[in-house]
């Protein structure tokens, strides 16, 4: 029989990857915040919530008590909001040990202590953990789109192992051993993505977006260099990837965000509208404070960071970052 698995979130993310490995035949429980919302996935076989129209596995259990999720099961999915990841990985303490394998798919940057969610996990836990991360809108990977990710981990066997689990003929996963490349990109996409929303908010073009994209690359690689990460990995789906479909995708939360944000809405108002969490909001906060102790230039993230919680008008930002001394291409990151 196969590993029983367990997903804890049932966010739109969390329940997709729940879905995907019950299709796959793995014994899944998805682990649920909100009784009511339990029930009624129980009840209707769909989250109506946070994925509507996707009918969810008959075999696939749901439960809201760690206590009957956790048993038999070492293989957990986290898919939780970055900053409620410490609380939730506590109330795991009585039941992980160091057989277990967590994944983490959130994608943030912890506040207070700035560490990456695999970092959290290490240092709250004796578990083994890896990271799942690239472009993959939840809804899509339901509808079973052809979706290409990357598992990461220190480990290449933890890694591996991920990879067979979560491989499926529309699902394909790659492997790498950087993951702190792997989780930095994830996290700092949500922050670009924020940008060339506002970008498009304004009415600017094409050129514009195109620009913001690049520019939020060399960003992204600049402050993984200062951590330790290899740069190659900014070029692939964890970089890369991520950060064209999160910056152009219609479905991203980030960039609806920077569009409602460009076209004059206050932040405030634009969060309390939504059911899902834009990652790229807080995030923001806790990679300019890592840029900074770490002596790391990002002058997009500086940027959408005074737009959102300086008042700063959209449009002197973009023109802030027009303006400012001009340089070598890679100056920052090669010297020249």
């Amino acid at each position: 029989m196969a590993q029983p698995l367990l997903v804890i979130g049932a966010g739109s993310w969390g329940t997709a990857q729940a879905d995907l490995l019950a299709q796959k035949g793995f014994p899944v429980k998805l682990w649920v915040h909100n009784p009511e919302l339990a029930e009624i996935i129980k009840r209707q076989r769909e989250n109506v919530v946070y994925l509507p129209g996707i009918k969810l596995a008959e075999s696939l259990q749901v439960c809201t008590s760690f206590e009957q999720a956790l048993k038999q099961v070492e293989f957990i999915v986290m898919a939780v909001p970055s900053q409620h990841l410490r609380q939730i990985a506590q109330q795991l303490k009585p039941y992980v040990t160091s057989q277990t394998i967590i994944v983490s798919t959130s994608k943030g940057i912890e506040h207070d202590t700035l560490l990456r969610m695999s970092q959290v996990l290490g240092q709250m836990l004796p578990c083994r953990v890896g990271a799942l991360s690239g472009p993959s809108f939840a809804v899509e990977v339901a509808r079973k789109h052809p979706t290409a990710v990357v598992a990461a981990a220190n480990d290449a066997r933890i890694a591996e192992t991920i990879q067979q689990i979560f491989r499926t003929p529309c699902f394909r996963v790659y492997t790498n051993n950087d993951i702190v490349g792997t989780e930095l990109g994830g996290a700092i996409k949500n922050i670009m993505a924020l940008a060339t929303g506002i970008s498009d908010g304004l009415g600017f073009g094409l050129n514009t977006r195109s620009a913001l994209i690049n520019r939020g690359l060399i960003e992204m690689a600049k402050l993984g260099a200062a951590q330790g990460a290899k740069p190659i990995t900014f070029l692939g789906l964890a970089g890369m990837g991520d950060l064209v479909l999160t910056c152009t995708g219609d479905l991203s939360r980030n960039r609806h965000v920077g569009l409602k944000v460009g076209q004059g809405q206050k932040l405030d108002q634009i969060l309390a509208e939504m059911r899902m969490v834009a990652e790229g909001v807080e995030t923001t906060k806790s990679a300019l404070e890592l840029a900074r102790k770490a002596g790391v230039d990002m002058p997009i993230t500086e940027q959408v960071y005074a737009v959102l919680f300086e008042d700063k008008p959209p449009r002197q930002a973009v023109e802030e970052l027009l303006q400012r001394e001009i340089k070598g291409e890679f100056a920052d990151i090669m010297g020249n």
